[in-house]
């Protein structure tokens, strides 16, 4: 854009850092014509402070010690939320309203490598925010391992499956008479696919 062009302008604006959820700050734009000082308009816009979604990248494994350390020093810095989801190694996901001073915190812990640039969206990260069903995974054949109660150890087949009280009734493979037994969903780990 030159100076002979009118069609256009460039506005920045600069705002002091660490503003609280809800600041709000109002920008009113005046254009007023070089040639006919009565020639104006004006437009208002406003714009809240609110919180973001961040990602602090860490050392694969070290997660949870970040997000422990950052939760004890979360009061001081405005961190409204931390998230660190097992499926999401290397990663722990903050909600905060500085960003700033979270970005200076995160350099002095250790085994924290920085923050990820950009914010997230809330569509991008909702799939951790929502429970999985302790069934989900399991088909029916399935073998699977009882990992808690009174047959601990035994293996067995999938017979049935009750995704709504999520519990799975199976077929022991070592008795003697094959009853069906009934377990909760978080008490088993598959072992074998149906083929």
């Amino acid at each position: 854009m030159s100076p002979k062009d009118p069609s256009g302008f460039i506005l920045r604006v600069t705002s002091p850092k660490g503003a609280r959820y809800g600041d709000a700050i109002n920008v009113v734009l005046t254009a007023t014509s070089v040639n006919d000082p009565a020639l104006s308009d004006s437009l208002t816009t406003r714009t809240t402070a609110r919180q973001s979604v961040l990602a602090i990248k860490t050392q694969i494994g070290h997660e949870r010690t970040v997000a422990d350390t950052l939760a004890a020093r979360a009061k001081d810095m405005g961190v409204l939320s931390i998230l660190s989801p097992a499926p999401l190694r290397g990663y722990v996901l903050v909600e905060a309203m500085n960003t700033d001073r979270l970005e200076e915190t995160v350099r002095s812990i250790k085994r924290a490598r920085g923050k990820v640039t950009g914010e997230m969206k809330i569509d991008e990260i909702e799939h951790y925010l929502t429970p999985k069903a302790l069934v989900s995974g399991i088909i029916e054949g399935d073998i699977v391992e009882l990992i808690a109660g009174p047959f601990k150890g035994e293996k067995a087949r999938v017979q049935n499956i009750d995704e709504n009280k999520e519990e799975i009734t199976v077929e022991l493979f070592e008795a003697l008479v094959p009853i069906p037994v009934t377990v909760k969903g978080d008490s088993v780990r598959v072992i074998g696919k149906e083929r």
